[in-house]
């Protein structure tokens, strides 16, 4: 009777720490980047340097993960000034009234081992769509310096700008409606 006690107390003990965990992104070690392609003859390489991700989950191998990005757009940064202002102002992204883009999944579907088909809801320059991205569970490690659990993540997939009106004014010809996507991070168990 006693080692059944024990036995339904470590059960327990166990989905308690498993019920929810909020995981926060280590800004210091993630990247939110975009590329498109410029005159069908080169790829244009952005980011986006203010963004925050939260994902929380119950269980350890992520699979009913749900994940939370809000970027600043004003932080757009594709290494050119010119541009830079060009994304911001009215003819692309409109900073001044659509400051924030943000994305909130709905649905994950785990397709092989540790990789996972993630779908939410994308809003940029005040427009949401439904988007369905790659995403790769690279595992979770002990940080050798904190000592703490740390999971690693890429997701990679392809938005069409004109689903968001961004850049109505600028033909395929000159920029890709296709915007690869790609996001690295690792994530620490919130404090």
């Amino acid at each position: 009777m006693k080692k059944l006690i024990l036995l339904a107390a470590a059960v327990l003990f166990q989905t308690a720490v498993f019920a929810q965990t909020t995981w926060k992104v280590d800004k210091a070690h993630a990247r939110l980047q975009f590329t498109i392609t410029h005159m069908a003859v080169s790829d244009v390489d952005g980011n986006f340097k203010d963004f925050d991700v939260t994902i929380t989950t119950t269980k350890p191998d992520f699979s009913d993960a749900k994940f939370d990005l809000t970027a600043s757009v004003a932080s757009v940064n594709t290494g050119n000034d010119m541009r830079d202002g060009d994304l911001k102002s009215d003819h692309f992204f409109n900073v001044a009234v659509n400051p924030t883009l943000t994305f909130t999944s709905t649905r994950i579907v785990k397709t092989t081992v540790n990789h996972y088909k993630l779908s939410g809801n994308l809003t940029m320059h005040g427009i949401t769509k439904l988007v369905t991205l790659d995403l790769w569970y690279r595992g979770t490690i002990v940080n050798p310096m904190s000592k703490a659990n740390d999971a690693g993540f890429q997701l990679t997939g392809t938005i069409s700008r004109a689903a968001f009106n961004i850049g109505g004014m600028y033909p395929n010809a000159i920029l890709s409606d296709d915007v690869a996507i790609k996001a690295d991070g690792e994530f620490a168990v919130a404090k």
